[in-house]
């Protein structure tokens, strides 16, 4: 059995993505990794050189401006790192995310025993989601339960929409016309992704937020949105938010470590409404998330 790891990324040290934590929590298990990474200028290309691992395989490639608006650009270079994936199962992993070295041993087990059946694709993972610092959690509907990370390197599927997921497509030409796609049949396993999007120094973060939202609008209107900051206001996350005080992946060590500034969440800012409140509500005492949205079919 054959592993392909694959992320994409550009300018990562620049808006704080911890990107070689994230390569180096799945790397002990994969047999090849496919770093896509897209021009930059603060040494993204040279701290994934520097890991050191011949596992490893850089893509340069140079981000389309075409394909910015709704971030199309983002399942572009995932795809691109998926079609030079050679193994029997893909990894992907986002810059932002990171794996526990404990959940590892259940994934390639879960690899192992599905490898040839027929009626799995893929496997799929519960975030961890942590706001403004390491030691909180996004708990609500504002932040998605699941995605897919692991599915059979099958030749037909691909990235869908802003790369959130995958599916399978009948030809390329259905995949470009975003025409007949079949969600991928996936398990769901015990092993969670750490995703520190909203994790990490405001300044930072403001950078961050402020090109990510150019992805999904005009710059005008972000940078009108944002005139006022001088730094990511940790305030304007009014959420819900839990506690966390498991063990983080032991990449993400020196990084915690390193942390800079002090987030200070206050339960009673909290701006969801009143609808929101109730789902949430019943969430949390069923488990059922109503009406929510599903990039995948899940089977026992």
């Amino acid at each position: 059995m054959k592993v392909s790891g694959f992320t994409y990324m550009r300018n990562s040290f620049k808006y704080g993505y911890p990107v070689i934590e994230s390569i180096k929590s799945i790397l002990p298990i994969c047999d090849e990794f496919i770093a896509v990474v897209g021009k930059s200028e603060d040494g993204t290309r040279e701290a994934i050189e520097a890991i050191g691992s011949d596992k490893i395989r850089i893509i340069d490639t140079v981000w389309d401006d075409e394909l910015i608006k709704g971030g199309q650009v983002f399942a572009q270079q995932a795809n691109i790192g998926l079609k030079a994936c050679t193994g029997d199962w893909a990894f992907h992993i986002q810059s932002d995310e990171v794996f526990h070295e404990k959940d590892l041993p259940e994934i390639q087990q879960a690899m192992k025993d599905c490898k040839d059946d027929p009626s799995v694709d893929g496997f799929l993972f519960n975030f961890y989601h942590f706001i403004g610092d390491y030691k909180h959690i996004g708990t609500t509907r504002r932040w998605h339960r699941r995605e897919i990370r692991v599915f059979k390197n099958m030749p037909n599927v691909y990235s869908y929409k802003d790369s959130q997921g995958f599916r399978i497509y009948p030809s390329p030409e259905d995949y470009a016309n975003q025409t007949n796609s079949r969600k991928l049949n996936v398990k769901l396993l015990n092993a969670r992704i750490f995703h520190y999007s909203y994790c990490r120094n405001p300044d930072l973060l403001l950078g961050k937020v402020k090109r990510f939202n150019n992805y999904y609008q005009s710059a005008d209107k972000t940078e009108n949105q944002y005139k006022d900051y001088k730094t990511f206001d940790f305030g304007t996350v009014a959420d819900i938010l839990a506690p966390f005080e498991a063990t983080h992946p032991a990449t993400m060590k020196k990084t915690i470590e390193a942390q800079d500034w002090v987030f200070k969440h206050n339960p009673k800012k909290i701006a969801l409404s009143f609808r929101r409140l109730m789902l949430h509500r019943i969430e949390q005492v069923t488990g059922w998330r109503i009406g929510e949205y599903k990039n995948y079919k899940i089977i026992k």
